[in-house]
């Protein structure tokens, strides 16, 4: 019956794991189509297919929730980081999909700023999540909250940069109106971030 439970044990930090790797995959592909932008409508399909991916892990976890009576963390708690998770690549989807519906015919600097902010807090979160299995040391992930809070403080200051800018450098308001949603969606994938590490730390407190 142990092994049993330790064999569920690890599925679940697995699963995870998977989660946010699929997520890293999805914020790097987001960089490569700010690099690259005449591969939007690839990068866009490519990062569909993640979030579909995405969509699949959360299902499973969730199941297993059902499944399962005894779990290494609080099932609350799996159930926060595994939703947080799916909202920052939801929050990237969306901002994608925005780029392709309202034809941006190239993307502003503000928003490679973002894409390069998104990554390196989706690096950071994948990092906590790879060592959550890791009780002995647990109150490790806490310098990746650290970085995850101290970059959105940044991704704050990006987005309110940007949001300026749309008004000083006389862009139509059809495109204000535009870029304003594209921004707020790529600030709201760095918030759910956020929202990971709040969890996290709350795991560590009750663990470590």
């Amino acid at each position: 019956m142990v092994g049993h439970f330790l064999h569920q044990r690890v599925n679940f930090f697995d699963l995870l794991e998977k989660s946010s790797t699929n997520l890293l995959q999805a914020a790097k592909t987001l960089v490569d189509l700010m690099e690259d932008y005449p591969s939007l409508q690839l990068k866009v399909a490519e990062i569909m297919e993640l979030e579909h991916r995405g969509d699949t892990l959360t299902h499973q976890i969730m199941e297993q929730l059902h499944l399962i009576f005894v779990t290494p963390i609080d099932r609350e708690d799996i159930v926060l980081l595994t939703q947080r998770l799916d909202d920052v690549l939801d929050a990237i989807e969306a901002g994608v999909q925005l780029l392709i519906l309202y034809k941006i015919e190239r993307p502003t600097e503000r928003a490679r700023e973002q894409a390069r902010l998104i990554l390196r807090v989706v690096e950071a979160v994948t990092l906590a999540m790879q060592q959550l299995r890791q009780h002995r040391k647990l109150r490790q992930l806490l310098t990746h909250c650290v970085e995850i809070n101290t970059l959105e403080n940044e991704a704050d200051q990006t987005y309110r940069q940007a949001l300026a800018e749309l008004f000083q450098d006389s862009m139509p308001i059809i495109d204000i109106i535009k870029w304003r949603e594209i921004y707020e969606l790529f600030e709201s994938a760095v918030d759910r971030a956020e929202d990971v590490a709040d969890v996290l730390e709350g795991v560590v407190l009750k663990y470590a």
